[in-house]
């Protein structure tokens, strides 16, 4: 055994090398995308590691490595879950042989995402085990024990860790053995492995048999807990259950918990332990109500003469994350306790800082000259999920819509339809034009919708950590692939206008833009500049204070983060990156290379 100190992400991938894992595919997202790069990073040679193409294909990969008896880890964020939820509801009904575990990691807050969403409520919807971790240390125990559920009832399972467990540190154990499997390989069988209705309707019954069976088994796991005395009681899941832990080691105060570490099925005959003598019960959890309603049913069902609190009683919030001093806030109110009268210091107010587009990022330069280029002209500006959703910031301005991944290009055509005599752009990055955009053109061109596609091709996946995709030329395993040329899918689906220019090279960036905008039909321009962290960086620039008449048009308009004004002139600091866009912008050339 080694002690390290590892990311709870980190914790996961190696607890899951040590169950035995042989394939390992996902899509990157945050909070989740550690897990796939740690395994490819401590892969011992045999583990077979993808970045898939999106989240459906992830799915569909580790199903196919399943159902021949493998294990196999997808991972994900929660939003991704709803990209893979189509085949993930008719694996859930065809089952798997070897042990298949998927990784939603839950952003509560939302910090890095569009929604708040609750796997544990997924789960449910699906039929499926879901497995909450309290802790980096449980994590990584606890997603061997998810592989061998997975393997004995022959089902995937669900993994959710939240951000606080994937992004929190821990001194871990790491066992140095690992389990060895031998997959017996796909075994035909067309009963058992094509969906059709009537397999369907007959594994949902016995879906329905086995959750009973898997409840009591989940009530005898040990991470599902019951301790304490009382006549009130307090349950609690994931890390809420760590920070009830915490809030309650400084009270002196009789109180019975209970920890629901596997929701679904939900752990009755447990629960019932926890309910009785019980007079009233606070639930504390992230992010839907999923163990208070679960313990109404069970009161309900029982005739149990409990008062459940929590969310849905408007005792905790029903949004957002816990932290310690909100859970023992609500511990002290539910116990009637006197709150805590310290008087301590407070530091200051953090500044508000919003996210910003790098300095030198070659998406502000794209987004400007698309702006330029459409001065006085009625457009609309759908955008899409990256870095680039950054563009609707000032002073840019220049993202009028953003859904989800790939969805500014359909919504572009929708708008189009409504409003014939506007222009309609439709903003995608590289990446997620292999993960969620090829199907959106597809159908622009399909349905002859005139709409333009300005592709943001900047060599990498940039928002959640440079990973590599089809256009990159390279696997996660940093294999040399083929480099697929998104401007030769673009044509080969029919997009017959099909531009590439440099987006630092102003006045080209605009004739091209000028010259789509123009036409009819769908248009592509592609903008190709790599990221400003995977190239290196030009000389930088300095303002000449002599011709600098502080017109702030560097500011006003461009909005790089590197340029401020000091004493009625502009000043470029040192985290410039040499782009030139603002010397191309400044009216009296006062802006020059160093």
């Amino acid at each position: 055994m080694n002690e390290e100190l590892l990311m709870g992400n980190q914790a996961i991938a190696l607890g899951a090398i040590r169950a035995g894992v042989s394939v390992v595919a996902g899509y990157p997202g945050t909070p989740s995308t550690e897990i796939l790069e740690t395994v490819a990073a401590r892969n011992p040679g045999d583990i077979y590691v993808e970045w898939s193409v999106n989240e459906k294909a992830a799915m569909e990969v580790a199903a196919g490595a399943a159902i021949s008896g493998a294990r196999a880890l997808v991972t994900m964020k929660q939003v991704g879950l709803n990209v893979a939820s189509d085949p993930l509801m008719s694996l859930a009904y065809i089952g798997v042989k070897g042990g298949m575990v998927i990784v939603s990691a839950d952003d509560p807050g939302p910090i890095s995402s569009q929604t708040e969403q609750d796997t544990r409520q997924f789960a449910e919807f699906a039929n499926l085990p879901v497995f909450d971790p309290v802790s980096p240390e449980e994590a990584y125990e606890m997603i061997g024990e998810a592989f061998d559920y997975s393997e004995k009832y022959q089902t995937p399972v669900l993994f959710r860790p939240t951000t606080r467990v994937c992004h929190g540190c821990a001194s871990i154990q790491v066992s140095e053995e690992r389990r060895t499997i031998k997959p017996e390989g796909f075994i035909k069988d067309d009963t058992k492995w094509v969906i059709f209705p009537r397999t369907s309707y007959l594994n949902h019954l016995k879906i329905a048999k086995r959750d009973p069976i898997l409840a009591d088994d989940f009530s005898a796991y040990s991470r599902n807990t019951v301790s304490g005395s009382g006549k009130k009681g307090i349950a609690a899941g994931g890390i809420s259950f760590a920070y009830l832990q915490e809030a309650l080691s400084s009270l002196d105060t009789d109180c019975k918990l209970f920890r629901a570490a596997t929701t679904n099925p939900f752990p009755e005959k447990l629960a019932l332990e926890f309910l009785d003598g019980l007079e009233e019960v606070l639930v504390i959890e992230e992010l839907s109500p999923v163990i208070e309603r679960a313990l109404l049913r069970l009161c309900g069902k029982h005739h149990l003469s409990v008062k459940i609190r929590g969310k849905l009683s408007g005792d905790t919030s029903p949004a957002g994350e816990n932290t310690v001093e909100s859970v023992k806030a609500a511990a002290l109110n539910f116990l009637g306790l006197p709150e805590e009268q310290v008087d301590k210091p407070q530091p200051p107010e953090l500044p508000i800082r919003p996210p910003v587009l790098c300095a030198g990022c070659p998406h502000r330069a794209s987004f400007y000259a698309v702006k330029q280029a459409m001065k006085g002209k009625k457009a609309v500006f759908s955008g899409d999920i990256g870095c680039y959703t950054l563009g609707n910031a000032a002073p840019l301005n220049m993202v009028d819509t953003c859904l989800c991944m790939g969805a500014g290009i359909t919504m572009a055509q929708g708008i189009h339809r409504v409003e014939p005599d506007t222009v309609n752009f439709a903003f995608v990055g590289d990446s997620t034009f292999f993960a969620s955009g090829i199907t959106g053109v597809v159908n622009a061109v399909y349905n002859e919708t005139d709409i333009v596609l300005i592709v943001l091709d900047n060599s990498t996946t940039a928002m959640t950590g440079h990973q590599p995709h089809p256009g990159t030329g390279r696997t996660m395993m940093g294999e040399i692939s083929e480099k697929i040329d998104i401007a030769a899918i673009l044509k080969a689906i029919g997009v017959k206008s099909v531009e590439i220019a440099d987006p630092l090279d102003l006045k080209a960036a605009v004739a091209a833009v000028k010259q789509a905008a123009e036409g009819s039909g769908v248009r592509a321009v592609i903008f190709r500049s790599p990221c400003i962290a995977v190239t290196k960086p030009a000389p930088a620039f300095r303002v000449d204070t002599d011709k600098c008449i502080g017109c702030k048009k560097c500011i006003r308009e461009f909005g790089c983060p590197a340029i401020s004004i000091r004493d009625g002139k502009a000043l470029i600091d040192g985290s410039c990156y040499g782009c030139s866009i603002c010397a191309q912008v400044c009216p009296v050339s006062a802006i020059k290379r160093t």
